[in-house]
């Protein structure tokens, strides 16, 4: 049971959602003036995985 993914299928647990929640919201409001290339950018500012980072521009996206 222990190779089991956290949170579900995702992988993501509840405390990542959190980060990628912050990093969306973030990225909603910074988008034009965030670093390139975008993922490596995201991960370096909030210490994400880059499943995590791409759930960030998932995130961003819906709102």
């Amino acid at each position: 049971m222990s190779n089991l993914p956290v949170g579900g299928t995702t992988g993501l647990c509840h405390q990542s959602t959190a980060a990628i929640d912050i990093a969306a919201a973030w990225y909603r409001a910074n988008a034009a003036t965030c670093e390139h290339p975008v993922i490596p950018a995201l991960r370096s500012r909030f210490g994400l995985t880059p499943l995590q980072a791409i759930a960030v521009l998932r995130e961003a996206a819906r709102a």
